[in-house]
């Protein structure tokens, strides 16, 4: 027996005044996209957010433009859809996937953090 799919989009939570709507009529295309159920379950848990306070931000707070929580969100979303390696996220910066994963207001603004400076900041110490 086969089951007919027929709705044309699905709508996920997105931060800020724009939506994000799954749909399957091409366009930019993404296989990441199980990363917004990811998102989905850290908003329920905020796990993501109890992960980051373990860690002590020594940088200057006027010159900071990624927070650890979004620094934290990227690595383990990264890690969780398959990219081991730090050097993914060279490519996976320009995601806007990624950018709504990790709650960018502005998904195609700044860039994500690149992968030097996450190199710098994976192990963090730990408080």
């Amino acid at each position: 027996m086969c089951a007919e799919c027929n709705q044309p989009s699905f709508g996920f939570h997105a931060p800020g005044r724009r939506g994000v709507v799954a749909r399957f009529d091409g366009g930019r295309l993404s296989s990441d996209a199980g990363g917004l159920l990811l998102r989905d379950a850290e908003r329920i848990t905020e796990i993501l957010r109890q992960f980051a306070a373990c860690f002590t931000d020594h940088r200057d707070p006027d010159r900071i433009e990624h927070t650890v929580e979004e620094w934290a969100a990227q690595r383990v979303y990264a890690l969780a859809l398959g990219y081991k390696d730090l050097n993914d996220h060279d490519d996976l910066r320009h995601d806007p996937l990624l950018a709504v994963r990790v709650g960018k207001k502005d998904p195609l603004g700044r860039t994500r953090g690149r992968a030097r400076t996450a190199a710098r900041r994976w192990p963090a110490r730990a408080r």
